[in-house]
């Protein structure tokens, strides 16, 4: 298990926010900590540790009038960090290249591939060709129905699609990327715990890295997300870690995952 750090970027500055919230009406959301360090500082921070693999989130859509400053400061940490970080928000087979040519290793991608609710191969094909399975990370964070499914969600979680996140899912979409990342959007920056049942079913992909977020609070946490996970479930912490505004220290999360 591996420790990915996280950098959100919302309306042009580093912010942990309570996902569920996010609204592109107005870029509104529930704000659990804004930062007066840029994402660079976040990056120089990262690099000096050696932690690998983590993503900065751009969370205002191309239409915000806040999407440049956004952008701006995305690019700001890849620079500050280039080959150490993985970027996703608005990526497209169109522009994914030029956030790599910026120092990322990877895109990352919902909205594009769940295209009107549903897996549209076609862009998925035009993502692989373009970039290359090897720099393709697929978001499938997702939230629980009524039905007791979890559901990818796309437009920044917003929607619902049609898709579930189960087992075949995983199988299925391993042979175009290289990696997962997934958000337990109901506990995302909520600060109550995670979703064990959704770790449960990550443990299960096999083949690929998969990195967890959301909820993460302690380092019993950590420990119970490396049982239920079978030590192979990458953990992101954010609103809870001291860096963001929370109790949890950053150096002990660090050592913890190291040495785990």
């Amino acid at each position: 298990m591996e420790f990915r750090p996280c950098i959100d970027i919302h309306n042009g500055k580093v912010k942990q926010i309570v996902g569920s919230s996010l609204r592109d009406a107005g870029d509104a959301a529930s704000e659990n900590f804004v930062s007066s360090f840029s994402a660079g500082d976040y990056a120089r921070m990262f690099r000096r540790d050696g932690l690998t693999g983590g993503h900065v989130i751009l969370l205002n859509p191309a239409s915000s009038p806040y999407y440049e400053a956004t952008r701006k400061q995305a690019e700001e940490a890849l620079m500050a960090y280039p080959g150490g970080l993985q970027v996703g928000g608005g990526i497209r087979a169109d522009n994914a290249m030029d956030f790599l040519r910026a120092g990322a290793s990877h895109v990352i991608v919902t909205s594009y591939v769940f295209f009107g609710g549903t897996i549209c191969m076609e862009n998925l094909a035009k993502l692989v060709s373009a970039v290359g399975r090897e720099h393709l990370v697929l978001d499938l964070s997702c939230r629980k129905k009524e039905d007791g499914k979890y559901y990818v969600c796309t437009d920044r979680w917003q929607k619902f699609t049609d898709t579930v996140a189960e087992p075949e899912l995983f199988r299925r979409l391993s042979a175009y990327c290289s990696e997962f990342l997934v958000h337990g959007i109901d506990v995302e920056g909520k600060g109550g715990g995670f979703d064990g049942e959704l770790v449960e079913l990550l443990a299960d992909v096999d083949g690929i890295p998969v990195t967890y977020a959301g909820g993460i609070r302690s380092l019993e946490d950590l420990e119970r997300l490396r049982l239920l996970g079978k030590d192979c479930v990458n953990g992101t912490v954010g609103s809870a870690l001291d860096l963001y505004g929370g109790d949890l220290a950053y150096k002990d999360v660090v050592e913890f995952c190291r040495h785990s």
